[in-house]
């Protein structure tokens, strides 16, 4: 297996950090980078709505999401990717070699999602718990899939022990395990 067809699919809870990791991890390995939650944005531009709303009608509407997650399915199978987003792993789980999660307590992210987007602790909190309500009982309705069960990640990280130089050290020694060992199997 070459490092160009290599298949990162990262999922984790909102404003755990999975972003910023799934960015790092295809810039060390030259990955190309794909976010469902920015295909999402993208989306909910495209139709004049807020994050929020669009949630609201994905949870009415399932063609939103498998819209979504085909086109992030369709990006996995081509190789040499990190596919990032809340159910991505669960998706492109068939196409990744490896799965990572992300987590940290609520107020960690509540506090993170704060000061990126410049809302109240509240607000963000708020936000937060409807985002997570609303893509469990999506993923449930929709796929059959429990959010809550991590048992397909290779890697389970929690983000609020660690600081963020600390934890792209943890990344790369199991991402360079991870290779030599799926090479080495041929």
């Amino acid at each position: 297996m070459s490092k160009k067809k290599l298949t990162v699919a990262i999922s984790g809870q909102p404003a755990s950090g999975k972003t910023t990791y799934a960015k790092f991890i295809a810039h060390k390995y030259n990955l190309r980078y794909v976010s469902s939650g920015q295909l999402f944005r993208e989306y909910a531009r495209e139709k004049g709505l807020s994050l929020l709303e669009l949630h609201k009608l994905a949870e009415k509407d399932p063609s939103i999401d498998r819209e979504i997650d085909r086109r992030a399915l369709e990006e996995a199978k081509k190789g040499g990717v990190v596919i990032e987003g809340h159910l991505a792993a669960w998706i492109v789980k068939d196409f990744a070699d490896v799965r990572i999660f992300f987590k940290a307590p609520l107020q960690v992210r509540s506090r993170r999602l704060a000061e990126r987007d410049r809302k109240t602790l509240e607000e963000a909190a708020r936000e937060i718990l409807f985002r997570e309500r609303s893509n469990k009982e999506r993923a449930k309705k929709y796929y059959s899939i429990d959010l809550d069960d991590w048992s397909i990640f290779d890697l389970i990280i929690d983000t609020s022990f660690l600081n963020i130089e600390d934890i792209k050290t943890v990344l790369i020694v199991f991402m360079e395990r991870f290779i030599r060992r799926k090479i080495s199997r041929g």
